[in-house]
């Protein structure tokens, strides 16, 4: 194993500091572990011609529902500071990132896409670049740490105009979220359509990713009215095919304000149940895939090492065949030689060049084929000679086509492919074992996991 692989170790996914949590400890090990630049998953599967994805360190939680659902002011509670403007207006008009950072932040543009590259593509989309912001925050509040909000532009209905296709985009994100919160209000524009079309393709394709919730219940009157509220959204959600299913569940959810006191039902902590599993989960996938993925890179450089030796084996076959062809080429043209030689030399001639041993011994031998070249006619022999050359010739082609032999790797190279097979069986098996206990570590006791 060469040095550089040596040194690798379960260094690879060592703790970053004391105070992050276990997850966020194993999604930024798992994310260092493909892109590490000397010994990362993803250099070495595009050593062997594979393309790898590297996990997010972080999931993606977009929001989205009409306008004044109460989006921006979920995602100010969630972190608890006043990051998101909010207000009765449309305050957002673009696509607003809110993520964990060292300090207070604020970026626009390309600098967003810069921070988020997964989100690159949202540059195709003609118009959206300039609406595009994140905003960075120290608050360690909830989960915070392990979530990236995406608060989407207030859906609205006839008039608005967006500078940019807001409904593509917005589908487009969903595809590529973890998670999906839908939000409506009871004020009269939770039946928008827009935002009911949105949802009823989302549907189609992200149905496992969308969590519905009636936002603002505080505001919905008396518990009559916000049943009322409450039914005919699910009505008109259920009325799209795809949606009307069984278990069909709408909390409702509002911002806790202890100067203004409500008696109904607040499941906003479900939100957060929510966001938590779908880490959980995201942990989970992680995981799997880390070790799904070392599997394929592993038996990637198995197939490339065995098909090397295949090609070594044909290729020596090869040159075997090369070698034998030219041999008798050699033969052919020997007797061709000699042919030419005994038809037009005389034996003073032949005895000089031969010798007076040699032409003695082989004295006997030539009489007989002297006789029998006698017995040709000269056009015969013409013809014998041609056909040998010919042969001759072909034989050539042949044996310059047989050392024609297939690209094969040098020994350094099959040097790096074994030690990376080496470092992706044993040091790897470490590190997901490793990561893998410390996962379960959350859940079981030290007796469970012997």
């Amino acid at each position: 194993m060469s040095g550089r692989y040596k040194r690798r170790s379960l260094a690879n996914a060592a703790s970053m500091s004391g105070s992050v949590s276990c997850d966020e400890r194993i999604l930024r090990d798992c994310h260092q572990i493909y892109n590490d630049a000397d010994s990362g998953l993803i250099s070495i599967a595009q050593s062997v011609g594979l393309t790898l994805l590297p996990p997010r360190k972080k999931i993606t939680v977009m929001l989205m529902g009409n306008h004044s659902a109460g989006k921006s002011s979920f995602i100010n509670w969630y972190v608890d500071e006043h990051i998101q403007r909010t207000g009765v207006a449309i305050e957002t008009q673009g696509f607003s990132f809110v993520t964990s950072g060292r300090k207070r932040e604020s970026l626009t543009g390309k600098a967003t896409l810069l921070l988020h590259p997964h989100f690159k593509h949202l540059q195709d989309f003609k118009g959206v670049l300039e609406y595009l912001t994140t905003e960075i925050c120290t608050s360690q509040q909830k989960r915070f740490s392990l979530v990236t909000f995406v608060d989407t532009p207030g859906l609205v209905d006839g008039y608005m105009k967006y500078p940019f296709d807001v409904d593509q985009a917005i589908l487009w994100l969903g595809s590529v979220c973890d998670l999906i919160l839908v939000l409506f209000d009871p004020m009269g524009q939770a039946l928008c359509k827009r935002t009911v079309n949105l949802v009823e393709k989302l549907n189609e394709s992200h149905g496992e990713k969308l969590r519905f919730y009636m936002s603002k219940a505080d505001e919905a009157g008396s518990d009559s009215d916000r049943q009322k509220v409450l039914m005919q959204i699910v009505q008109e959600l259920c009325k799209r095919p795809g949606l009307n299913k069984c278990g069909f569940d709408m909390p409702t959810i509002y911002i806790p304000n202890p100067n203004k006191p409500c008696r109904s039902v607040n499941q906003i902590e479900e939100v957060c149940k929510t966001i938590e599993k779908t880490i959980n989960q995201t942990v989970q996938i992680t995981l799997n895939s880390l070790e799904k993925d070392c599997e394929v890179i592993a038996q990637a450089i198995t197939d490339k090492l065995s098909t090397d030796r295949h090609r070594d084996a044909d290729n020596l076959q090869s040159h075997c065949i090369g070698c034998m062809l030219c041999l008798l080429v050699f033969c052919l043209l020997f007797l061709l030689l000699a042919v030419l030689l005994l038809g037009s030399l005389s034996n003073p001639v032949l005895q000089m060049i031969l010798g007076e041993e040699c032409m003695e011994a082989l004295t006997p031998y030539l009489v007989r084929v002297m006789k029998e070249l006698d017995s040709v006619p000269i056009q015969d022999q013409l013809y014998c000679c041609g056909g040998l050359f010919m042969v001759s010739v072909t034989l050539l082609l042949l044996a310059y086509l047989a050392f024609r032999t297939h690209p094969t790797m040098s020994g350094w190279q099959k040097r790096q492919l074994k030690d990376k097979l080496e470092y992706i069986g044993k040091v790897m098996k470490k590190t997901k074992k490793k990561l893998y206990e410390d996962y379960l570590h959350q859940s079981v006791g030290e007796y469970d996991m012997a």
